[in-house]
């Protein structure tokens, strides 16, 4: 089994370490030819997590997309939802045949809000039966320092995605495996939602009793949203227990880290930054921003009561004053 990797940032590198370290060699693709070039020589990342050394047999660098995914089984795709259409849409609409797909991908793709799965078997034919998704609670720093974490695998045939999870797996690493894809990466975007508003909460000097207030409210307004996107969808079989690692594990890692990107961005915002100085300031991208604005339209459609979601969109989107939002907010808080 070939995999190849697609993208070249912090978890992108920390996936490779996970694969590297189980002596997996990987065919890996970053569109930076001079991180790649200084990768092949030092054998680790200048830019993100630096203190990462790879066996540099394992590693087949290329520059190359079309090339990395033609000489692989398995293409994980691991870039910003951001960024992921302008590499998508280069790709001749055959690439992925008979491929397995993983995506660690936390977000929707621009512009028409579809989850990566949906928009692979629409443009590309790919088999839904060959994707599965990697989601959290993980943050790329603790897997770079080997601090026992886990990683969820959702996938519909549970006999593939059991056997690709085994290809992860280390001492410091354990894996989970469930069949809920709309639910585990519907999740992993609204964690991401939910951080910044966490932020938001630090940066108005809320303190700990508050945010914990804040995060059971975002806790059961998750479980509605994912519970009437299932009604919505037609997936009622999709029964999960929401208290899992991949649903409240990760909000609530999310939510508290320092490690976490979205968090960080929404404390400049609760301090008073605006969203595009907040955005300069960020030296990675924060997920959380554009998945605010998927949501609320999506929801548009599905008619979840989703408060928290909607103040947050309100003081990005609509330039309301987070303090005045959040005093708003907290009376409808159970």
């Amino acid at each position: 089994m070939k995999f190849g990797l697609i993208g070249g940032g912090s978890w992108a590198t920390a996936i490779a370490k996970l694969l590297t370290d189980n002596k997996n060699a990987i065919n890996w693709w970053m569109r930076n030819t001079e991180t790649l070039e200084y990768l092949k020589l030092r054998g680790h990342n200048p830019h993100y997590l630096s203190s990462v050394l790879f066996d540099k047999s394992l590693l087949l660098l290329n520059t190359n997309i079309e090339e990395v995914i033609s000489n692989s089984d398995v293409v994980v795709i691991c870039v910003p939802s951001t960024y992921l259409l302008d590499i998508l849409e280069q790709l001749p609409r055959h690439i992925f045949k008979d491929k397995i797909i993983m995506s660690a991908v936390k977000g929707f793709i621009p512009h028409n809000n579809q989850l990566l799965h949906v928009y692979l078997h629409e443009q590309f034919g790919v088999d839904q039966n060959k994707y599965v998704s990697i989601m959290g609670p993980c943050h790329a720093e603790e897997v770079a320092a080997e601090k026992l974490s886990f990683l969820t695998f959702s996938g519909y045939d549970t006999t593939l995605t059991t056997l690709l999870s085994t290809k992860f797996k280390t001492y410091y690493l354990n894996t989970v495996v469930n069949s809920d894809l709309w639910g585990s990466q519907l999740a992993a975007i609204l964690k991401n939602i939910y951080a910044v508003g966490a932020g938001i909460v630090h940066g108005l000097d809320y303190g700990d009793n508050f945010l914990s207030v804040y995060i059971a409210n975002a806790t059961n307004e998750m479980n509605v949203f994912l519970s009437q996107v299932m009604k919505h969808m037609d997936l009622q079989s999709q029964a999960c227990n929401y208290c899992n690692s991949v649903y409240l594990g990760d909000l609530l890692v999310t939510c508290y880290s320092l490690h976490s990107r979205n968090r960080a961005f929404g404390n400049m915002i609760g301090k008073g930054y605006t969203v595009k100085v907040a955005q300069l300031e960020m030296n990675m991208v924060a997920e959380g921003y554009p998945a605010t604005r998927a949501i609320f339209e999506i929801n548009e459609k599905v008619g979840a009561a989703m408060p928290i979601a909607s103040t947050i969109y309100n003081i990005l989107y609509n330039g309301k004053n987070a303090k005045i939002a959040f005093k708003e907010l907290q009376q409808q808080f159970k």
